[in-house]
């Protein structure tokens, strides 16, 4: 008998013990049947990418509620490729879910974030994506404000889908409660004193990456930096394709004539 549950794969990047992807868990199981592929341990910042060559590893780490729980030793993306090419070769998912997210992943962050490298992978495999973000690095942080929003964003992506190439940012501020919600678009900001230079006891220099966010334009009230400062939840819906349409057109005034070879 065919099975009419949908079927929801979720990873992340702070690791399948993380207590954003368990709150996660709990909060959508009931919606289908979950598999869980994600990474051994922390691999924030990771964006997109992919181990090219490094052998990877998967290995079974628990069943929770009926949820089978891998882990790997690679990227969020290779946790993506992996399930698919391991687990979904007889039922592709119906959602691909990134998250819960100790972090943010808004405006600028959304290019090298992990958890949106697993959403945009789902993504570009034609399977409606989401990914969930909170504001907040604690261990320990407080998923349940989310959830009634999380399990009304799964249902309606379950039911409607989304388009082809398009796939969903959703940022969470820190707080009991929220004034609502804004679909909003990517903030422009800049992160600055990206790098800070140690000296190791050894005698060598060696750097930490961190730095300090700003946003550009604060006073924009449809971007989702102002959402999340302000108490909203932030929607940012994201496409593949990054091509400049306007920019396209403009430089097909470019004349190459010039530079063609001749025989």
């Amino acid at each position: 008998m065919e099975n009419k549950r949908p079927f929801i794969l979720i990873s992340n990047d702070d690791g399948y013990q993380s207590k954003g992807i368990r709150s996660l868990i709990d909060m959508v199981k009931d919606f289908g049947d979950i598999l869980v592929c994600a990474p051994e341990g922390p691999r924030s910042g990771f964006a997109c990418a992919f181990s090219a060559t490094t052998p990877l590893r998967l290995k079974f780490r628990n069943r929770y509620d009926s949820v089978e729980i891998w882990s790997c030793n690679g990227t969020p993306v290779d946790c993506v490729k992996l399930a698919w090419n391991q687990f979904c070769r007889e039922r592709k998912p119906d959602l691909v879910i990134g998250g819960i997210n100790h972090g943010d992943n808004a405006s600028v962050n959304t290019h090298y974030s992990g958890t949106m490298g697993v959403t945009m992978e789902g993504c570009l495999k034609r399977v409606p994506s989401v990914a969930f973000s909170v504001c907040d690095h604690s261990e320990d942080a407080n998923f349940e404000p989310n959830r009634p929003y999380v399990r009304s964003i799964v249902g309606r992506l379950l039911e409607e889908g989304l388009p082809e190439g398009v796939c969903l940012n959703v940022n969470f501020p820190v707080a009991e409660a929220y004034k609502g919600v804004k679909i909003c678009r990517m903030a422009y900001g800049t992160w600055k004193n990206e790098c800070v230079k140690c000296r190791h006891p050894h005698g060598y220099d060696y750097f930490w990456m961190t730095g300090s966010y700003t946003n550009d334009e604060p006073e924009a009230e449809d971007t989702d930096n102002w959402a999340l400062v302000h108490g909203y939840v932030a929607i940012t819906p994201t496409q593949m394709d990054v091509t400049s349409y306007k920019t396209m057109e403009r430089m097909k005034s470019w004349t190459f004539g010039n530079l063609q070879k001749r025989p």
